[in-house]
């Protein structure tokens, strides 16, 4: 479900609020939202939600990994996710002998649980307002950048205040772009181990042909464990480390859901922008948009020319690929979406009738210009977006753009140093020349580096290029096919065994002249460049788009009570909710999928399509076991209106009872324009079927220790 937020900032002023609209906080579910989920089948207290001084909900829900949600299952920490929210792990722990992406794996004990390098979870401990202290430090005569410095000071402040002397982690938050600000208290668990997952063919099951899409087969899960101290307190990761005990664990329904039935959703979403302005619509519609989707194809298709010619190489690019092909058709979706809705023109139509009530006598001194000084910014920023977004997808896909600039500083700043410093320094340095060059490989480093600056020279040349590339254009006719082969021929960047035996005969003097780190200086620097009239022009837009949230709320305009997503821990709820019957779905409604469906859809050998011939013989032997539904049919996926998005991926889906009956992984695309606006009759999330998780594990996987952890609710 890959995808990042959302907000309601269109003209719909004269429609009520939905209660499947909106991503709450739980700190105020009591008061705006509590009768309502009542009245819609919630059987929970508020405080059964979100306590701080006892054990509820929000307890047994963690931010997995700074990009994804989960929930804790068991007694012993088991955590659950998606399959894509574990996938750089499962890469990184996997080898082309024992390769856990494309065959499964399941830890037959504690024993066999592995630790990834880097992983983590955040646990969610206590939120609180602090609007009226932060906003007391600033006036509105301070110019944006003293504004800024202001807020800064007094976060730096709070932050230090409730982290207990760094016990938790404390992040000030800005919401309503600025015109409110809370606290959220963390802690941090970073010994987090692979438990299992299934493999590929199910996990994954459809690919990018069905990514977004539905009817959905696929079995996006996986599973890890959390490890503390002997006392269950975070701690780095020893082998004398157990499995926490949580505060709070999901009970697991196995009754199966049914049109209509409660379903809320506890999760991170990342980001939404349902205030965006019209001219920020209509700017990511034809510029910005375009060009991310045109410059991640073009890495893709270097990836995956290299990818289908070794399980080695494929392993090293599975995860960036990943990535890259979830946010492509994410971004052409919403291209789709907002166009077919008319988006941009229907807030345009909110902005006129905002204008219009800014400029009464009463009003017009405070937000009097707001429009104008939107629309004059994005006017002339039009250009620059389209192309950072290319130059964004060179610089995400290509480690040559990015690595020796971050490598190389560090370097030249570590043979400046003495050798206490020096010592002090390599620790990191070696971290990231292993993370670089881990996955890695140069041949598809070249061709995507090649790729894309012939993208990024002949589609973004109309704003002005970095030098290097607008000098090497004029030369080579928009071919960098040589240049690259040069450089690389020529940098120690190019592969690690060419720094490694730089660095054991070192020139310091070579760093700062080394063609590939010239490139990547220039190509960042491009990126981060900005001159005194683009620098006051931005400080103008953050002012004006405060005020105009401010003052959209005030005139009652745009009258929402939830704030935007930014990856705070949010509350969204609905219920179970068909979409119009469709040919291609054999359920009986079209809010949920069944395994006849999946094994329609089998194409064997395919690299999408493909399934597992034991899986294929349990379907043959009709062996659901205690997980088929009561009708007999094995249930896969199901839909649900609740409002989510980017960051929500493996949050769990509960019922009226706060059991988890399913675990959130995707979108539709019809919807796609939900980060920008929350459409009520289109607007869906596709769930995993707890119960298919379950027989995967138990049926298929033979992994039925890991299931009797659980608490199972029939």
């Amino acid at each position: 479900m890959k995808k990042i937020i959302l907000f309601f900032a269109l003209a719909l002023s004269a429609f009520p609020m939905r209660a499947d609209e909106g991503m709450w906080f739980l700190m105020f579910i009591e008061r705006l939202n509590h009768r309502d989920m009542q009245k819609m089948g919630l059987q929970l207290t508020a405080e059964e939600i979100y306590s701080i001084n006892h054990s509820s909900l929000k307890d047994a829900i963690v931010q997995f990994n700074g990009g994804c949600t989960a929930e804790l299952i068991s007694k012993d920490g088991l955590v659950l996710t998606n399959h894509h929210c574990g996938y750089d792990a499962i890469a990184e722990l996997s080898t082309p002998e024992k390769n856990y992406l494309r065959d499964g794996y399941w830890a037959a004990d504690k024993k066999g649980e592995m630790k990834p390098k880097s992983l983590y979870v955040r646990f969610f401990v206590r939120m609180d307002d602090v609007s009226k202290r932060i906003l007391g430090k600033v006036n509105d005569k301070m110019s944006e950048a003293d504004r800024n410095k202001a807020i800064q000071q007094e976060i730096a402040l709070i932050e230090k205040e409730n982290s207990e002397n760094g016990k938790y982690v404390v992040s000030v938050r800005p919401f309503f772009q600025g015109n409110e600000y809370y606290y959220f208290v963390y802690q941090d668990y970073k010994d987090v181990r692979f438990v299992g997952t299934p493999p590929e063919s199910i996990g994954k099951f459809g690919g990018d042909t069905d990514n977004w899409e539905w009817p959905r087969h696929t079995g996006d899960f996986s599973m890890f464990r959390i490890y503390g101290d002997k006392d269950g307190n975070p701690a780095d990761y020893s082998e004398n480390n157990v499995p926490i005990h949580p505060k709070k664990y999901l009970p697991i329904n196995l009754n199966g859901v049914q049109e209509k039935d409660f379903a809320m959703i506890l999760g991170y979403p990342g980001r939404t922008n349902r205030w965006m302005p019209a001219g920020g619509i209509d700017q990511n519609v034809k510029y910005a948009y375009p060009a991310w989707v045109e410059g991640a194809k073009t890495g893709m298709d270097q990836m995956k020319k290299h990818m289908d010619k070794s399980d080695d190489i494929r392993l090293k690019y599975a995860s960036k690929y990943a990535s890259t092909a979830n946010y492509w058709k994410n971004r052409q979706g919403m291209i789709d979406a907002l166009t077919k809705h008319g988006t941009a023109k229907a807030k345009a139509e909110q902005e006129a009738k905002f204008n219009t009530w800014a400029n009464k006598p009463e009003n017009k001194a405070k937000y009097g210009n707001v429009i104008a000084t939107l629309n004059n910014y994005y006017d002339k920023t039009n250009l620059k977006a389209r192309h950072d977004n290319y130059l964004t997808q060179l610089l995400r896909t290509s480690t040559y753009s990015t690595a020796p600039s971050v490598i190389g500083n560090a370097l030249i700043q570590y043979y400046k140093e003495n050798d206490a410093k020096k010592a002090e320094m390599w620790p990191k340095i070696q971290g990231q020349i292993d993370t670089y060059y881990e996955e890695f490989y140069a041949p598809a480093e070249k061709d995507i580096l090649t790729a894309q600056l012939n993208l990024y020279a002949a589609k973004a040349s109309e704003y002005g290029l970095a030098p290097t590339v607008e000098k090497q254009k004029r030369q080579n006719n928009g071919d960098f096919t040589a240049y690259v082969n040069d450089i690389t021929d020529k940098s120690i960047y190019s592969s690690k065994d060419k720094l490694e035996a730089f660095l054991k005969n070192p020139d310091p003097a070579k760093l700062e002249t080394d063609p590939l780190y010239g490139l990547s200086m220039e190509l960042l620097g491009k990126m981060r460049n900005m001159n005194d009239e683009q620098k006051q022009m931005t400080d103008d837009f953050q002012k004006a788009f405060r005020l105009e949230v401010e003052g959209l709320r005030e005139s009652k305009l745009n009258p929402i009570q939830y704030p935007d997503a930014n990856s705070t821990l949010r509350l969204t709820y609905g219920k179970v909710r068909s979409l119009p019957a469709d040919k291609r779905n054999d359920a009986k409604i079209n809010n949920y999928t069944t395994f006849d469906g999946m094994v329609k859809k089998y194409k064997k050998g395919d690299a999408e399509f493909d399934l597992p011939q034991h899986l294929l013989d349990l379907y043959k032997a009709k062996d659901y076991g205690r997980y088929a539904d009561k009708k007999g049919y094995m249930p896969v996926n199901f839909l649900t209106d609740n409002d989510i998005t980017g960051g929500n991926s493996g949050s769990p889906v509960l019922n009226g009872k706060g059991e988890l009956i399913g675990l959130a992984f995707d979108g539709n695309i019809e919807a796609m324009a939900g980060d920008v606006i929350f459409d009520k009759d289109l607007q869906r999330t596709i769930n995993v079927d707890i119960r298919y998780v379950l027989w995967v594990i138990d049926k298929y996987a033979g992994a039925k220790h890991i299931v009797d952890e659980m608490t199972i609710v029939k």
